[in-house]
C-alpha cells in the first residue's frame, strides 16, 4: 500500500542541553555537532526523510541553536515549485505557555499550532542525535496497512544494552502490549521477545524503542492537548499510557542504529566509519546523507602513511602518519605529526599567510595541528590551534577531568573548540 508523502510532516527534536556530549555542546546544540568529517548530526534525520520522499520538516530548537539555525538555512533549499521545506521552530513564550520545552512531548505540543496550515494526516517524530539509514516510506506504509494509530520503530538489543532503553513486548501481529522503561537485570527474563532467528542468534532478544514515532494527526492532538495536557515526555509518559488504549504497532528495524548520547558513543560511531566495511554506508547513492555544499578544493596529502582513515575535502596534510582517523574539512596537519584513533573536526576557515605570520610573531600557533605532534584517542574540535611537539594520548588511565582547554571522558581527550595548545604541551 502506497502513501501520499504530501500527507506526512516530520518533526525533528533538537534535544536539550546535551550535557552528556559536553564539551562538544558547550557552544552548539546536539544536532549541530559535526560528524563524519563533513556533516552535522541533524543531516541524518533530514536526509533519511528526503530519501523516503518526505520533504515537509520542522526542526525544534532550544539550546545553543545559532549554529544549527545557520547550518539549516545555508543547506536546505528546495525549488520554488516544490512544497518542501525545512523550517526552524524555536522555543518561544506565548500566552498559553511562558516556559521553554520541558521534554519531547511538550516540545511537539507547543509546536502543533505551527502545523495548522499544513495539510497532513501523519506526524513522523524523530530525534536529532541518532545515526541510521531507514526507509521511512516502508514504515509509514506498514503503519497505514495495519490501521495503526501510533507506530514505534524498535530495534533488537542484547541484555547488556537493554537497561538503557524502553523495552516493549508485542503480540502475534506486532501490536505492542506492554512497555517498561530501562528494566533492571532481574526483570529481563519476562521481557524476551521473538526478534527473529538472526537477531536471536546474536543474543538480541529484547525490543527497544528507537525514539522514532508515527502518529495519526487526530491521535497526537488528542493525546497532547486533551488526554495528557501536562505530560512532558513521549517515552516515559505518552507511549506507556497509549498502549492498550490505542492501536500501537511495532516496526522492527534490523539495520544499523546508534544513539549519539555521550562522548564514548560519539567517538566510537565516528571511528567505525574508518572500517573497511563500516556499519553505515555513506557511499550508498540511494540513501545519501546531504549537507551544506562547500566549494572546497580536494584534500592535499604529503604524508608518509595513511591507514584506514577518512579525509574530508579542503584538508592540507603533511604529517608522518594517520591511522584510523576522521579528518574533517579544512584540516591542516604539519610535518612529522602522528595521529591514531582521532576525530579531527577541521576548521571553519583558512588562515591567510599574513595571519599565520602574525600568530607566529605573537608566539601563538596557527589554526590546525603543528609539526612533530603525537595525538591518540582524541577528539579535536573545530578551529583549534595546536603548536609543535605536542603529545596528547588518551587512555583508560587518564582520570575524567575538565580543563579550560580540554576535557577527558572515559579516557577520550576532547580538545575544546577554538583552544590554543602551546608548543611542547603534554597530556598522557
Amino acid at each position: 500500500m502506497s502513501f501520499d508523502s504530501d500527507k506526512v510532516v516530520a518533526v525533528i527534536l533538537g534535544g536539550g542541553a546535551g550535557s552528556r556530549l559536553y564539551p562538544l555542546t558547550a557552544t552548539r546544540s546536539k544536532p549541530a555537532v559535526p560528524i563524519a568529517g563533513k556533516y552535522r548530526l541533524v543531516d541524518i534525520p533530514i536526509s533519511n526523510c528526503m530519501n523516503s520522499g518526505i520533504y515537509k520538516m520542522f526542526v525544534l530548537t532550544q539550546f545553543n541553536s545559532a549554529s544549527l539555525n545557520k547550518h539549516i538555512k545555508n543547506t536546505y533549499h528546495f525549488s520554488a515549485f516544490s512544497k518542501g521545506f525545512v523550517d526552524i521552530l524555536a522555543a518561544e513564550q506565548t500566552p498559553e505557555s511562558s516556559e521553554w520545552f520541558q521534554g519531547t512531548a511538550d516540545a511537539v505540543r507547543q509546536s502543533l499550532r505551527h502545523l495548522q496550515n499544513q495539510d497532513y494526516e501523519y506526524i513522523l517524530v524523530l530525534s536529532g542525535d541518532q545515526l541510521y539509514q531507514i526507509d521511512f516510506k516502508d514504515m509509514i506504509e506498514k503503519h497505514i496497512e495495519n490501521h495503526a494509530e501510533i507506530s514505534i520503530a524498535t530495534i533488537p538489543v542484547n541484555a547488556k544494552d537493554s537497561g538503557g532503553f524502553g523495552i516493549m513486548k508485542t503480540d502475534h501481529d506486532g501490536t505492542i502490549t506492554s512497555f517498561i522503561e530501562k528494566p533492571t537485570a532481574d526483570l529481563l527474563p519476562d521481557w524476551i521477545s521473538d526478534t527473529g532467528a538472526q537477531m536471536q542468534a546474536q543474543g538480541r532478544d529484547y525490543m527497544a524503542s528507537m525514539g522514532i514515532y508515527i502518529f495519526n494527526k487526530s491521535i497526537i492532538g488528542r493525546l497532547l492537548l486533551n488526554v495528557h495536557p501536562s505530560a512532558k515526555d513521549f517515552g516515559k509518559e505518552i507511549i506507556p499510557a497509549a498502549i492498550g488504549n490505542y492501536r500501537v504497532r511495532s516496526y522492527q528495524y534490523d539495520g544499523y542504529w546508534t544513539d549519539i548520547g555521550n562522548i564514548h558513543s560519539f567517538f566510537e560511531a565516528n571511528l567505525d566509519l574508518t572500517e573497511d566495511i563500516p556499519s553505515i554506508n555513506l557511499y550508498d547513492a540511494a540513501m545519501a546523507i546531504y549537507t551544506r555544499p562547500r566549494m572546497l578544493p580536494a584534500a592535499k596529502l604529503n604524508s608518509g602513511c595513511v591507514k584506514s582513515s577518512v579525509i574530508a575535502e579542503g584538508s592540507i596534510i603533511l604529517c608522518k602518519s594517520i591511522e584510523q582517523c576522521i579528518v574533517g574539512i579544512r584540516s591542516r596537519i604539519g610535518f612529522g605529526t602522528e595521529l591514531k584513533k582521532c576525530y579531527i573536526m577541521g576548521n571553519d576557515y583558512y588562515d591567510t599567510l599574513a595571519q599565520i605570520n602574525a600568530q607566529k610573531e605573537s608566539g601563538l600557533p596557527p589554526t590546525g595541528i603543528g609539526e612533530n605532534c603525537h595525538i591518540e584517542n582524541a577528539i579535536v574540535d573545530k578551529n583549534v590551534h595546536i603548536g609543535n611537539n605536542v603529545t596528547i594520548i588518551g587512555g583508560p588511565e587518564l582520570p575524567d577531568q575538565d580543563h579550560e582547554l580540554y576535557t577527558v571522558k572515559d579516557g577520550i581527550v576532547v580538545i575544546k573548540k577554538g583552544s590554543y595548545i602551546s608548543d611542547n604541551f603534554v597530556l598522557k
